[in-house]
């Protein structure tokens, strides 16, 4: 089954579902930022890269809407440090 992925405003998170699974980030939108407070994977989903694909999503949607990430989260200030091909987007 393919990951799908989905912005969910009632919940203020992004959500990656994999294999029945979810991955998500919690967020909030302000002054053109988008400020990333917790990123968790379900159990079967750790390790299998799931949190990265929906870091993947989450920068291809803040580009989208020309916002900066802030990553308040240590796995999403991590992973963006890791990442240098997404520097541009980062606060």
């Amino acid at each position: 089954m393919p990951a799908a992925f989905r912005d969910n405003p009632a919940e203020s998170r992004f959500e990656l579902t994999e294999n029945g699974h979810l991955a998500f980030a919690d967020y909030r939108r302000q002054d053109g930022l988008l400020v990333i407070d917790h990123v968790e994977a379900a159990m079967p989903l750790r390790g299998t890269g799931a949190a990265g694909r929906l870091m993947d999503e989450v920068v291809r949607l803040a580009r989208a809407e020309n916002r900066r990430i802030v990553p308040r989260c240590g796995y999403a200030a991590g992973w963006l440090r890791r990442h240098s091909e997404h520097a541009g987007p980062v606060a």
